[in-house]
């Protein structure tokens, strides 16, 4: 019995054609049984409908989103993102050192030059990084920098800096960073410089964030109601029942669909594609891994340095307590000196004054004897 997707594309093949298949190939059997149970599961039910084909895949999002091949759909993404029309001019390079060091957690990394030759970077990322707001400024400052110097070379003594166009860095997260948690609502967020005082300045980096996880909650409690709604959702879901709803309402994503299946039919190919994956996968858990560890020895590392810091603001105050009351030992030993030079020598006052007094009395006893005598 075909499922709903397989009713809408009728390429898509039963789960027993893909078994016999991969079964009368020794390589492609051995390699579909390397994989982990649960991904043979998730690899048959994408390419027989059970559940749909998921573009944040990398390989199927370099296919799909192609601007070499199919320049027009990254076009009609950009300009909904930009709000204003996009046409590709080139295909530029991209930071083969930043993919090297940072690939296990990106899906895809695109660069183009529109026809304003101002510069796009469009980036999806499994899981988000740490410090995605700093990491990003970076990877702008470098592909400004790269402009400047292509410019710069092409121009020759004809350079200005008014050649010199905006770069528009664009990050898809599938797991965003905790930070745009803050705004559980809110899943498109621009970036851009701006002054306090209100004057305008041609500054040239600009970022837009879309935090695709939060989407899809919004996703399901109010639906699609946009056409950029209609790409996020094309990106982000692999739910036959969403998928149909999408297609339906936005018929234009068909061939997209069609191309995709039309790849399952190459059992070869596309069992490459998701080993690819499942690489990326694994590296991925390592990354995140490494990453949670850095957070926790970060945050620990905050933690000993407060801990270290009171200790030593106690041991501070300690030692103050302890000098002030050595200081008032001090003070109250040397006036217990004092009062006792005070006491010694009030006694010795005292006994000099009996004793004159006695003397006085002894002499005024004798003449009174003499005189009776």
């Amino acid at each position: 019995m075909k499922n709903d997707l397989q009713s809408h594309f009728p390429m898509i093949r039963s789960r027993q054609e893909l078994i016999d298949e991969i079964h009368a190939s020794p390589r492609l059997r051995q390699e579909f049984h390397s994989w982990p149970e649960k991904r043979r599961q998730e690899f048959l039910d994408i390419c027989t409908g059970v559940r749909g084909i998921k573009l944040l895949y990398d390989p199927f999002f370099k296919e799909i989103m192609n601007p070499e091949t199919t320049p027009e759909r990254l076009e009609r993404l950009l300009s909904l993102l930009l709000d204003t029309e996009v046409k590709i001019l080139h295909v530029l390079p991209g930071d083969s050192t930043r993919l090297a060091d940072e690939a296990s957690l990106l899906i895809t990394d695109i660069v183009v030059e529109l026809k304003s030759h101002e510069i796009a970077n469009v980036e999806i990322q499994k899981i988000g990084y740490l410090f995605p707001g700093q990491r990003s400024a970076c990877y702008s400052a470098d592909l400004l920098l790269r402009q400047y110097k292509r410019t710069r070379s092409q121009q020759k003594k004809h350079f200005s800096y008014r050649q010199i166009r905006t770069v528009y860095t664009i990050v898809l997260f599938e797991k965003s960073p905790r930070e745009f948690h803050a705004s559980p609502g809110k899943y498109l967020h621009y970036f851009s410089q701006q002054s306090n005082t209100g004057v305008e300045l041609e500054l040239l980096q600009k970022y837009i964030f879309i935090p695709l996880d939060i989407f899809r909650k919004i996703l399901q409690n109010r639906g699609i109601t946009s056409e950029l709604d209609a790409w996020l959702t094309l990106f982000c879901t692999d739910e036959p029942e969403e998928i149909l709803k999408l297609i339906q309402a936005y018929p234009e994503f068909i061939p997209i669909y069609e191309q995709l299946y039309n790849l399952c039919q190459n059992i070869e190919g596309v069992m490459k594609m998701f080993s690819k994956e499942l690489q990326i996968l694994d590296r991925n858990t390592v990354r995140l891994m490494i990453d949670q560890m850095q957070r926790t020895v970060n945050r620990q590392a905050k933690k000993i340095a407060r801990q270290k810091k009171k200790i030593a603001e106690q041991e501070e105050e300690y030692a103050r307590q302890k000098e002030e009351n050595a200081r008032q030992e001090q003070e109250h030993a040397r006036r217990e000196q004092e009062h006792a030079r005070e006491y010694e020598r009030q006694r010795a006052e005292d006994r000099r004054h009996y004793e004159e007094q006695l003397a006085a009395l002894t002499e005024r006893l004798a003449q009174l004897e003499q005189r009776q005598a």
